[in-house]
């Protein structure tokens, strides 16, 4: 019963993220799911069959709340249907011994990306221009919904950061479109599981626990995305992935303990330099104070 109160609570916390910056809840659970013992395959499995639940609540709350372009959510879904189940089928495939390296390897790269996408933007707000195209959606659902499939979570960080680094649509509209759009990607890689592993390779227990607590925080994270300091928020979520996936790598490979401890002790200093500079941009952007990754370059090299 305490696992399935604390399996809750990480869909809790993770769809209070995801709603918030628009990616996480996969990552983050698939995380800490693979740090508890639990397979890659059926791991993923039991988050996209959770999120089936949790993004239809989710996307129902943005749409209410105004944060959704319809456009983007249909051009965006039915590649990101077919990614999904392409790489579910692929991840059912592979060895366990040879899954587990893979996936940790994909969750750490993806923990970077989103922890850099959230700090090179500088204190720089997003102003929408002409609606992002279907050239650049299409592809960006395809790679996203395979990536999300294999590596347990992917849809938001590739797709959030694609279409907030676009400047196409206002921060709020890209959250909740991806939010939105990741039902039918959920579905997708639902079908592959279940097709792959049948339903006895899935627990089940683990995937209600994961959606109630998933869907109790969804309607609250639709609610302040128009307030939260994604950047922030962001910067956490991704500090916590690295560090997860860093240290399951260390214990692949046999690290002992002083070396994986060294290893977990720099990310945690990184990360919280990390976060300190997330905080400092916020004042900055609230200050009025223009500072993009450019001008720090150029400062750099001044002195």
């Amino acid at each position: 019963m305490r696992r399935l109160v604390v399996l809750a609570l990480v869909g809790l916390a993770a769809q209070l993220v995801d709603g918030s910056v628009g990616m996480g809840y996969g990552v983050t659970s698939a995380t800490l799911l693979l740090a508890a013992g639990m397979g890659p395959a059926a791991a993923s499995a039991a988050i996209h069959l959770s999120e089936i639940g949790t993004t239809l609540v989710s996307g129902a709350a943005h749409h209410a709340l105004g944060n959704t372009d319809w456009r983007t959510v249909g051009i965006l879904a039915v590649p990101g249907f077919v990614g999904a189940f392409a790489g579910a089928t692929f991840l059912v495939g592979l060895d366990a011994d040879v899954a587990v390296p893979v996936v940790a390897v994909v969750l750490l790269v993806l923990g970077c990306w989103v922890t850099l996408r959230f700090l090179a933007q500088g204190t720089r707000t997003p102003r929408p221009g002409p609606p992002p195209r279907a050239a650049l959606l299409a592809p960006v659902g395809l790679v996203a919904g395979a990536l999300d499939a294999v590596g347990g979570g992917g849809w938001g960080p590739v797709g959030t950061s694609t279409l907030l680094s676009s400047g196409r649509l206002e921060p709020r509209k890209v959250v909740g479109s991806v939010d939105t759009a990741e039902f039918v990607v959920a579905v997708g890689g639902s079908l592959g599981f279940l097709l792959g592993l049948g339903r006895a390779g899935i627990d089940g227990a683990v995937v209600l626990a994961l959606m109630l607590g998933g869907a109790v925080a969804a309607p609250v994270a639709a609610l302040v995305v128009r307030h939260l300091p994604a950047r922030v928020l962001g910067v956490v979520a991704g500090g916590v992935i690295v560090l997860t996936n860093v240290t399951t790598l260390a214990g692949l490979r046999d690290a002992d303990a002083v070396t994986t401890g060294l290893l977990a002790a720099l990310v945690v200093v990184l990360w919280v330099l990390w976060v300190a500079w997330a905080v400092r941009l916020e004042q900055f952007a609230r200050e009025g104070v223009r500072l993009d990754v450019p001008d720090v370059r150029r400062a750099q090299r001044a002195h």
